[in-house]
């Protein structure tokens, strides 16, 4: 069994037809067909029902086309891996995040790797932690910040919580404090001018449930905003919003409470394929986070804690 017969098995399951494959592959039509014949005696099973219509798996088939990516994809990622420790490629990370992780934390990771590794091409994606997960499992993606690691099925994904942080109140730092406490409740909060988030902000589902919970109706004078705007808004005075709290790092003109009855907070995980091998650029970009999320939850003090 090698490289060569996995890859014609590959696009024959996934085309079902000996002929587009070899047309992708660039191979002859008898050529891919006496691979995949070749690996059949090898394995001592049929691995496709053969008709005029076109070829489906069979059951021996199905059990080998998982371990067929697994393997394929592993391969890929020595030959990556061997490829920039031999200085042949500069290598490539691709690293997914949500909106209110690449305006604090991604902000300053990217900004050690690069300083550290500038030969290393980066791709960033900015969404919501659904579909970083979506990106992730067809493998547009090396790793993935999310914020919710509930979803993250653990056959598919290595998910490492990284960090635990509260959500707080921020005001603008040029208005009176909203309150002489410590804190402010929920209830509390309800009754304040309120700017919230856009609806695929997984952020905002967690603040709507809340509220809904308590039996609450929250006062929002403006609604489906992104995170920078949202910071922005507040800045100026238009109102304020429950948001985590990394993101009032370096912001002097926020000021922040922390919320409580209830205590609202999220975890932060780094999430990655279960079943492909890292590249060494991979890699260091594991311990790149790992260390800068430490130092975050150092600045943060007692709304963040590592996971």
């Amino acid at each position: 069994m090698n490289l060569e017969q996995l890859t014609g098995f590959v696009e024959v399951a996934q085309l079902g037809n000996f002929t587009r494959a070899a047309e992708r592959l660039h191979l002859a039509q008898p050529s891919l067909s006496r691979q995949i014949a070749s690996l059949e005696v090898d394995l001592g099973a049929e691995l496709f029902t053969r008709a005029r219509g076109g070829s489906t798996l069979t059951v021996a088939g199905e059990s080998l086309l998982p371990l067929a990516r697994r393997m394929l994809a592993d391969a890929e990622s020595v030959r990556r891996e061997l490829a920039e420790l031999a200085g042949l490629e500069r290598g490539r990370v691709r690293l997914g995040a949500t909106p209110t992780l690449c305006i604090s934390l991604v902000a300053e990771v990217l900004s050690a790797f690069h300083d550290a590794h500038p030969g290393i091409e980066l791709h960033l994606s900015e969404q919501g932690s659904r579909r970083l997960l979506d990106e992730l499992g067809a493998g547009e993606l090396d790793l993935a910040l999310i914020t919710t690691s509930d979803r993250a099925s653990a056959d598919r994904f290595t998910v490492t919580p990284l960090l635990v942080e509260e959500l707080v109140v921020i005001s603008s730092a040029a208005l009176p404090p909203l309150t002489t406490r410590t804190s402010l409740r929920l209830a509390d909060v309800a009754g304040l001018p309120q700017i919230v988030f856009s609806p695929t902000y997984d952020l905002r589902s967690t603040t709507d449930a809340a509220f809904h919970s308590a039996g609450l109706t929250p006062h929002v004078i403006l609604k489906g905003a992104e995170m920078d705007a949202v910071l922005r808004f507040v800045e100026r005075g238009l109102g304020v919003a429950i948001v985590p709290a990394m993101v009032l790092i370096d912001r002097p003109g926020l000021r922040s409470v922390r919320l409580v009855a209830p205590t609202l907070s999220r975890t932060i995980s780094l999430a990655r394929p279960a079943d492909v091998l890292p590249p060494a650029a991979v890699g260091v970009m594991q311990r790149t986070i790992a260390s800068t999320a430490a130092a975050f939850a150092a600045r943060a003090g007692a709304t963040m804690r590592p996971a």
